[in-house]
């Protein structure tokens, strides 16, 4: 790229941020188009390029680009002809690559070249109604395939989507036609499935839970249909070409060719397990792009119309996409969208809605972290206190949150103070500490405090909640080691304790791991038993990797084996986490640290992993502590990255085999070739090259066969393993099911005589749980807390020994984070969705199991009509 093209970049991009507002479009615009005129004639294609790109990367400031090729239109026909055919191009690839952004923001783009005299207003209409016809076409029963309902609703949205920004100008040309494409997409409606996104619902009570609330398609719907009778005025979508509607009219404006969407995938299966399968397919390739938190009340938020918050949204989430991994860049173009009207809390919502989106937020959770501290430091006298309301509201509804999203929120929170000096108005919720220990809210500041140390240090945390001194009683233990075998003069030495300190004179000493191993073979298990080595070695070895994590990694590395030696099976495994919870008693992360970092060496196998979590111990502490639903989540999300890791692995050599076969079949052919030529010398045939080429020829090929043959021992080794992993998650998905099932079993409440399935909210009067021995107390903490035990909610007990708030609780905790798992996992779990119905879903199930273990799957499986 020349100095001058750069120069040109610069100085658009110096005008086009301030394109917006209440700005004066026409300078802008006018700036912009000299400068582009002047280097037209020596950058033409770099001109048509970057056009391009920015009405992709920067589709709220598509009206803009929009004139400018209108502009150039009017001096070079043939330069906006190549940017219409690209542009048609561009969208007839992002249809069959199945690019769903590149489409909704092509179609976008399209509407401005036509409000710039551009594109024939029926190209467009002759572009909806394709569209139109492919989504009707999917699903017809005979001609397409319901199952891909996604793929269909993705059409008409686009279609709806870019409305905002054309439907002016196609009322004003095409009524009759437009028209037309809105009756079609009003009998879509009508024939589509209603989608129930109750699974994906951030809020278990929100109101979205009502069956007969609009859904995604039907809501933007509703919007154009308010807008279509407001005459398309939108305040939110700028109208730059109207400024120069007297040059662009005199402009040519080029037909749009023709696009075709990918024919429907069809199904011979009459199977609703397989169709559920392929809709989960169509949903992972279409995803509902937003699920709206309505945080604030009504008063609060902006006052707009409904078209202009979904377009406000819109450049909101474009935002976002195209800056994603340029936090700074993406904070400065949120606070520059170009709208007359103030949004911040709608700017909130979205961002928030993003981050607690189900199953899984577009982009890593850290990046709307850091986008929202820039955004509070882009606008500091209006955003901070917006996300402070937005956090009080949040926490106000802890307790109806997903368990998934209030997992989210808590790692957002700690993380978002950790950048402001850990400063919070603590004292507004210091009532939290009288709360019973497994009230949401209490478990959500003692979490957040807890994150914080993590993050900072103990003293500095306790210095911050100094103005709400109750809290303290919430912070963890100062995190320290609880050594089991410490020397101290005041306690009098046992066998252990001399085994223990010999341990670490032969680990200083540099005894080998053999030594080491002989050493405990013949000095501890014989006269104490296995388990009692399983307690010296591991906790000995623990205290010594103790300073850091850099120690404790250094320790399994070169002393793993003697762990691996003395646990060899899961009793064995199960034991040694015992171990590891003890000594790390005072720090959940050091546990969770050492655990996964022990089944990272595989000297626990996941499945011993699974078992514990699940054992009474930590079962105890499911709706109290995040502690073990930590431990699972590493568990198996590491399970399934090896797998994830081994099949690119496996896709990247196989690509290599086929590079590698080319080039010896190529080196092969060399050499042939140089063989073949002959010359006769004394009346032999001998080769006519010279050996030195021949035998550098030779090498070449003997290399090539030599990596071909490796690369495919390579992938064999490699598929041995992949295979040996889809069988351990296959174990594992079983075993977590199963686990899951068995608990929840022997504590959720029965279902009623009349098959009404309980509801699991305190003081629901259709909820009954069996009481239990009169003899056993409530929770001790309740009495601590000041709980009434004579009151309904804790004053009764059950055969679990939780009283009734607690045990509601802890059911709703359970099958949240199974709900959770199902979600995360949802792929794994269509693979193997036979097996877990016949072992771990067969028989007699509570309902709320089957309801909660494939919610967000499918609807014949979320409501479980085929257990």
């Amino acid at each position: 790229m020349s100095a001058g093209w750069r120069t040109l970049l610069l100085r658009i991009g110096d005008r086009c941020p301030e394109y917006g507002g209440s700005a004066d479009h026409k300078e802008h615009i006018d700036i912009c188009y000299n400068v582009l005129s002047r280097e037209y004639e020596h950058s033409k294609d770099d001109i048509f390029e970057f056009l391009l790109q920015c009405a992709e990367q920067l589709p709220h400031k598509i009206p803009f680009f929009g004139v400018l090729v209108g502009l150039l239109n009017l001096e070079n026909e043939d330069f906006a002809k190549g940017i219409v055919d690209t542009t048609q191009a561009n969208l007839q690839d992002a249809l069959h690559n199945e690019d769903s952004d590149r489409v909704r923001i092509l179609l976008r783009f399209l509407c401005g070249l036509m409000c710039s005299k551009v594109i024939l207003p029926n190209s467009i209409i002759e572009t909806y109604e394709i569209l139109l016809s492919a989504a009707a076409t999917i699903l017809d029963e005979e001609a397409g395939n319901p199952s891909w309902q996604p793929c269909a609703d993705f059409y008409v949205y686009c279609i709806l989507a870019s409305l905002p920004w054309g439907g002016s100008e196609l009322f004003e040309q095409v009524p009759d036609e437009l028209e037309s494409v809105l009756v079609g997409i009003e009998s879509y409606i009508s024939i589509r499935r209603h989608f129930d996104d109750i699974a994906f619902s951030v809020f278990e009570t929100d109101e979205g839970n009502s069956p007969n609330k609009k859904d995604f398609m039907e809501d933007l719907w509703d919007r154009i249909q308010v807008l279509s009778r407001n005459g398309w005025k939108v305040k939110s979508v700028p109208k730059p070409h109207l400024s120069f509607e007297a040059q662009l009219v005199v402009g040519k404006s080029h037909r749009f060719p023709s696009v075709s969407c990918p024919p429907p995938i069809f199904t011979m299966s009459v199977s609703e397990i397989l169709k559920g399968q392929e809709k989960h397919e169509a949903n992972l390739k279409y995803p509902q792009r937003l699920r709206r938190l309505h945080i604030f009340p009504t008063n609060k938020a902006e006052n707009m119309q409904p078209v202009d918050r979904f377009v406000v949204e819109e450049y909101i989430l474009d935002v976002l996409l195209f800056f994603n991994g340029c936090r700074k860049e993406c904070a400065f173009y949120l606070v520059s969208l170009p709208v007359p009207f103030r949004y911040e809390y709608l700017m909130a919502e979205t961002i928030f809605s993003q981050l607690l989106l189900l199953p899984n937020p577009p982009f890593r959770p850290i990046y709307y972290t850091l986008v929202i501290i820039d955004l509070c430091k882009a606008l500091p006298a209006a955003f901070p206190s917006v996300v402070v309301a937005a956090v009080h509201a949040l926490f106000d509804r802890i307790s109806n949150m997903d368990t998934e999203c209030r997992t989210r929120l808590i790692l957002w929170f700690s993380h978002h103070l950790s950048n402001f000096q850990f400063i919070w108005p603590w004292q507004e919720w210091a009532s939290v500490k009288g709360l019973p220990k497994w009230a949401p809210q209490r478990v959500f500041v003692q979490e957040v405090l807890e994150r914080e140390i993590r993050l900072s240090y103990f003293e500095k945390i306790k210095q911050s909640i100094e103005d709400a001194a109750e809290l303290e009683g919430l912070l963890p233990p100062k995190a320290g080691p609880n050594f089991r075998y410490q020397t101290d003069e005041s306690k009098e030495s046992t066998d252990s304790h001399r085994l223990s300190k010999e341990l670490v004179g032969m680990v200083r000493g540099r005894k080998t791991t053999r030594d080491i191993i002989l050493w405990v073979e013949e000095q501890i298990v014989p006269a104490n038993g296995a388990k009692f080595a399983v307690g010296v070695v591991s906790q000995t070895l623990l205290d010594i990797g103790s300073k850091s994590f850099t120690h404790l990694i250094t320790v399994l590395e070169r002393y793993g084996q003697i762990i691996s030696k003395l646990c060899p099976d899961e009793e064995m495994q199960l034991l040694l986490m015992d171990e590891v919870s003890a000594y790390w008693k005072n720090s959940t992360q050091m546990t969770a640290i050492a655990i996964d970092r022990m089944m990272g060496y595989r000297l626990i196998s996941n499945l011993a992993i699974v078992k514990w979590v699940f054992s009474p111990a930590n079962v105890d502490q499911f709706h109290v502590s995040d502690r073990p639903w930590e431990i699972l989540r590493n568990t198996v999300s590491k399970t399934y990255n090896r797998v994830s890791d081994l099949r690119k692995e496996i896709q990247t050599l196989r690509k290599n085999i086929q590079v590698a076969k080319e080039a010896s079949a190529k080196a092969i052919k060399e050499l042939e070739a140089a063989k073949s030529v002959l010359e006769v010398i004394e009346g032999q045939p001998v080769p006519s090259e010279r050996p030195g080429r021949l035998r550098r020829l030779q090498a070449f090929a003997d290399k090539a066969k030599e990596e071909e043959v490796t690369t495919e021992d390579s992938l064999e080794a490699k598929e041995a393993l992949l295979a040996r992993g889809l069988e351990e998650g296959k174990e594992l998905l079983r075993l977590l099911f199963k686990s899951f099932v068995h608990v929840l079993t022997e504590r959720l409440p029965p279902v009623s005589a009349d098959g009404d399935v309980p509801n699991l909210r305190a003081g629901d009067p259709n909820v009954t749980i069996p009481a239990g021995d009169p003899e056993v107390a409530t929770m001790e903490i309740d009495n601590e807390n000041g709980a009434d035990n004579n009151g309904q909610l804790n004053g009764q007990n059950t055969k679990a020994g939780y009283s009734i708030g607690e045990l509601e609780q802890w059911c709703l905790c359970t099958l949240g984070y199974l709900k959770s798992f199902s979600r995360q996992y949802a792929t794994e779990i269509w693979s193997h969705i036979a097996l877990l119905d016949e072992e771990v879903f067969a028989g007699n199930v509570h309902p709320l199991i089957g309801k909660a273990a494939f919610s967000g799957l499918c609807r014949s499986i979320s409501d479980g009509s085929h257990l």
